[in-house]
């Protein structure tokens, strides 16, 4: 949760048209949008609540209320339970190609940061198990991690491995991504079989993502392989859509 003071640029508001023909709302929300575009609200700035404003500006809560959820719309703002109403971070559009979305998120210099909500070693199901081509009951390691950019939650990352790769600690996964772990120790990934979707939130996805309840989210499924042909790892992620886009070129045959 981000601890940053809430922000007002009160000196862009102090000419309010209050008797022409623009609606107020309007007027504070085109405000905002310069602002913000300007960079004079930065990402991941957190703005006062919407009683605050509305004193500030001596206007209505409702126009208030409006305004923010015209910029709300247009995907410069965003609502974050518990936090506020916050400028939004660059929107991250990763290619659909064999990357480590830490290492996409550190080249496009947007802070990433790792939480490990799991780390452990559990018996294969029988579903996981034929994924990584092990026996069921076959001992491999459960990884789910929290990231985001900045203090933004982005992503919910749940990966199943091998038992050759337990000794992957919290740390390097605090630290570095998934796949610098796995270079590490030798392997080098070649090819993975990746399925792109959509599902509504569940379970503490919600609260860890700080989204609504039952809302949208992208979601990926990956198995990918090394040079020689073996499984290495089984992805299943899931992605906020207001934070995260995926990008692909498509080529006529």
């Amino acid at each position: 949760m981000s601890t940053e003071a809430p922000v007002w640029p009160a000196e862009l508001f102090e000419d309010l048209d209050r008797n022409g023909p623009i609606p107020l709302y309007f007027q504070v929300a085109q405000r905002l949008e310069n602002a913000i575009r300007s960079g004079i609200l930065e990402p991941g700035a957190r703005l006062e609540n919407e009683i605050a404003v509305a004193k500030h500006l001596n206007v209505s809560r409702p126009t208030v209320r409006r305004a923010i959820q015209e910029v709300v719309d247009k995907g410069l703002l965003v609502r974050r339970r518990g936090v506020g109403t916050q400028v939004v971070q660059s929107h991250v559009t990763r290619p659909v190609e064999l990357t480590s979305f830490f290492n996409d998120l550190k080249n496009a210099n947007l802070n990433p940061q790792t939480r490990v909500l799991e780390h452990r070693i559990l018996a294969a199901n029988s579903s996981i198990a034929e994924k990584l081509g092990v026996s069921p009951g076959d001992e491999i390691l459960l990884i789910r991690r929290l990231r985001s950019t900045g203090d933004i939650p982005v992503a919910i990352l749940e990966n199943y491995l091998p038992t050759a790769f337990v000794d992957i600690s919290l740390e390097e996964l605090e630290s570095g991504g998934l796949y610098d772990a796995l270079r590490a120790r030798g392997v080098v990934l070649k090819i993975a079989n990746q399925k792109i979707g959509a599902r509504r939130v569940v379970g503490d996805e919600s609260k860890l993502l700080e989204v609504d309840e039952g809302g949208p989210l992208l979601t990926v499924e990956r198995v990918a392989l090394d040079n020689s042909g073996q499984v290495i790892e089984v992805g299943n992620h899931c992605y906020r859509p207001d934070m995260y886009n995926f990008e692909t070129t498509l080529v006529a045959r």
